[in-house]
């Protein structure tokens, strides 16, 4: 039975990965901050871990819990959007720490502990980002710090992909969905999101390490 680790697993795109991984045969470990997201992951058949990844020595218990485990997938699901401004405003402090302590500081955190594990599976390690981190192709400066904050994150995972060569690492963008974060007017459900990103972890390969994909598989300008 294959295993996977969920980060960021409550509610949205996290709690649907481990719905059709579990429909899918797989031993699931999945990751929320209070009690209420814990026992809805023991109700879809998860082993629920609570974990913070804001906080350093939450991850560090995580590690702990999950000693002497190979993982074939693991996904930092984990995200904030934050304000939703343009450049003309400047992001609080208090803001910016709170979507890069998410969004990028708790990934760099999660990946020297994990990715050991993933390696001793020859698994895969995907993060979702998401098309505004892409460079590239940014039209516009709406939603500046989330973009910069995916932006940051994508170099976490493109780098950290050349220390990890036993493991796929890849960023993926889930495109726009109706969640929490997404809102109701978004383009597509989240189960057509999340079937579409395991679709493209099942086909990466060691030569597709260090990717950056959306949900449909196209590969995304940085």
């Amino acid at each position: 039975m294959p295993t996977a680790l969920i980060i960021g697993a409550s509610r949205g795109i996290g709690h649907e990965f481990v719905r059709q991984l579990r429909e899918g045969g797989w031993k699931v470990f999945a990751t929320a901050r209070d009690d209420a997201g814990l026992q809805a992951l023991r109700d879809l058949g998860a082993e629920a871990l609570k974990l913070d990844v804001t906080k350093p020595e939450s991850l560090a218990g995580l590690g702990w819990q999950l000693d002497g485990e190979q993982l074939d997938l693991a996904v930092y699901v984990a995200g904030v959007y934050g304000p939703q401004h343009q450049e003309r405003n400047a992001p609080t402090l208090q803001d910016f720490d709170n979507v890069m302590h998410t969004n990028v500081f708790g990934a760099m955190q999660a990946i020297p502990l994990l990715a050991p594990m993933v390696e001793a599976a020859r698994g895969k390690f995907a993060f979702i980002s998401s098309g505004m981190g892409s460079i590239g192709e940014a039209e516009s400066s709406y939603g500046w710090l989330y973009r910069a904050s995916k932006a940051a994150l994508n170099m976490a995972v493109k780098t950290a992909a050349f220390d990890h060569p036993d493991a796929v690492f890849v960023a993926l963008c889930p495109g726009w969905v109706r969640t929490d974060m997404g809102g109701p007017n978004a383009s597509i459900s989240v189960e057509e999101s999340v079937s579409g990103l395991l679709d493209v972890i099942g086909q990466l390969g060691p030569q597709d390490t260090g990717s950056y994909r959306n949900y449909a598989g196209r590969n995304l300008a940085w």
